[in-house]
């Protein structure tokens, strides 16, 4: 299996690369949209701020490529949240393959923003990505949420309801970290991995 990891300067790239070879799976590290178009699944990684990473995608005219692609396609943290239509941070027009923006998430008492940490998700809709993974916990670190979401597929709670995973077609996006989530996370990246088109 070709699994192409797009090379959006996250920090978080080579603790994917490793959850991947964990499973027996060589992912390949690229912004060549060739590479990109025939792979057979493709994972967008992300940390940081979304003004940037969308800076980034589109020196390389990855933020037009992206919502194109046809194949599985995986979005994580940051990743999903560039997939939306907006962000508020950094005021930043996204790739809109699912519709709705990203708002920062309201600190409380005992609950500092970022969320940082275990966090358990419950699932809206019964999905081969999600099998095996209800009531799991996945680790987070995030200032900036997806509040509501048409395209939700699982949820989350810090102080206030938030989208974990969405799912849209052949994409689908994780607010939380499956590479640094230990075997709950490399359940749902096998599963992701295995999904039928």
């Amino acid at each position: 299996m070709k699994v192409a990891v797009v090379d959006s300067g996250g920090a978080n790239i080579g603790s994917v690369m490793f959850a991947l070879q964990r499973l027996g799976v060589q992912g390949e590290l690229t912004r060549e949209h060739g590479t990109i178009k025939t792979a057979d699944r493709v994972i967008l990684p992300g940390v940081g701020a979304a003004a940037d990473a969308m800076a980034r995608l589109g020196e390389f005219d990855l933020d037009k490529l992206i919502p194109t692609l046809t194949q599985p396609v995986l979005g994580i943290c940051l990743g999903m949240q560039l997939l939306f239509e907006y962000s508020a941070e950094g005021d930043v027009d996204c790739m809109g393959v699912f519709a709705g923006q990203v708002s920062q998430l309201r600190a409380e008492v005992n609950l500092p923003v970022p969320h940082m940490g275990w966090n358990t998700i419950s699932p809206l809709r019964d999905l081969p990505l999600l099998e095996g993974v209800a009531g799991q916990y996945f680790y987070f670190v995030h200032g900036f949420a997806v509040l509501t979401s048409q395209d939700a597929a699982a949820q989350s709670d810090y102080g206030q309801a938030f989208v974990s995973v969405v799912v849209r077609n052949n994409f689908c996006a994780t607010q939380f970290h499956p590479e640094r989530s230990a075997a709950a996370g490399a359940r749902l990246l096998s599963n992701f991995l295995g999904l039928k088109m």
